[in-house]
Order: structure tokens, then C-alpha cells, then sequence
């Protein structure tokens, strides 16, 4: 495989071999606002680890979400979680679930506010 420019980049190795032939993280609570921090103090990785998953690792010292982990690894997120999953599940990486979206407002209560702002004039 080759980049634009024509150069060689070592990507011979196929998702599923990376994922060792699964699609589906064996959790089901990792989505891709989860946030990902590498345990304190850290663990060593069996040998058999791919390099991908010491990459994850590495970059989760700090703290990182899914997706900006998929995009600094350049791999699609459904491997990443896969990987995520695999090494939360060795207690190497802690998963926790990003921040929740904010409730829009009510919007009969911004209209009694914005009334009520009138009527001050």
C-alpha cells in the first residue's frame, strides 16, 4: 500500500487479523465520546500484544477519546473499540463514558423568560 505521495506504509496487516478475527467489542458501552486513560500504575502487555494495541496504550497516558485515538492510529473506530474493549477487559485501559449531551431547554420556559425581560423595560 502506498500514501499519496507513493511512498511504502507498513499497513499489510488487515483489520481482522488486528481485531484477531472479531467485528464486535465485548462491551456494548463503548461508543465513540468514550474517554480512555491508561491504569496507574500500568501494566506490563502479554508479547503476543500488537503493536496497534501498545500504540493505544502509549497514547492513552493522557486522557483521550475513541475517536481521536481511531484518527491518531488511522484505523476505523469499529477496530479501535474492539481493541479498546480488549484491553479494558485486561484492566490495562479504563473506559469511562464521555461527557453527557446537554437537555435543550424547555421552550415555553425561554419564552415566559424572554417575556418576562420585555415587560422590565
Amino acid at each position: 500500500m502506498s500514501d499519496p505521495e507513493g511512498e511504502y506504509t507498513d499497513r499489510a496487516l488487515r483489520p481482522y487479523v488486528i481485531s484477531k478475527g472479531r467485528s464486535r467489542p465485548t462491551r456494548n458501552t463503548i461508543g465513540i465520546e468514550t474517554l480512555l486513560i491508561a491504569v496507574d500504575p500500568p501494566h506490563d502487555l502479554p508479547v503476543s500484544a500488537t503493536r496497534e494495541e501498545r500504540a493505544l496504550l502509549r497514547m492513552c497516558r493522557r486522557l483521550l477519546s475513541l475517536v481521536e485515538a481511531a484518527a491518531h492510529l488511522q484505523l476505523p473506530v469499529s477496530l479501535v473499540k474492539v481493541l479498546v474493549s480488549d484491553l479494558a477487559d485486561s484492566g490495562h485501559l479504563s473506559a469511562r463514558p464521555g461527557v453527557p449531551q446537554a437537555v435543550p431547554p424547555d421552550g415555553q420556559l425561554l419564552q415566559e423568560v424572554l417575556d418576562g425581560l420585555r415587560r422590565l423595560r
